[in-house]
């Protein structure tokens, strides 16, 4: 069973499915990025890799869920729209101007 399945059986075993339009997941999204970025505050990466992996697992599983009820929603091929953005990034951030800089294509 794909992850999105195992998704879906369980949103529709609790008939959640009505409150899931693309608003409320965008939202959704937004709020469980803020509560993994909130482990992070104040705290250097190696504080929190080492305190606090198996929040940083949930929290990311989290925002991984919405998303991908999110694309499954608006009938997105999660594979394909990836494939599309990372060849859209590599045209922005060819590997002889980006490579070991961290600006933006914008400013390249």
């Amino acid at each position: 069973m794909s992850s999105m399945e195992k998704i879906n059986r369980f949103r529709d075993e609790r008939d959640w499915r009505k409150f899931h339009n693309e608003k409320d997941l965008a939202i959704s999204i937004s709020l469980e990025a803020s509560e993994l970025l909130e482990l992070f505050q104040w705290k250097t990466s190696e504080e929190v890799k080492k305190n606090s992996i198996e929040r940083i697992k949930e929290e990311l599983a989290d925002v991984l869920i919405y998303s991908y009820m999110m694309a499954d929603n608006l009938d997105f091929d999660i594979d394909e729209i990836i494939s599309e953005k990372l060849k859209k990034n590599n045209n922005k951030y060819p590997i002889e101007l980006s490579k070991g800089n961290n600006k933006k294509y914008n400013e390249l």
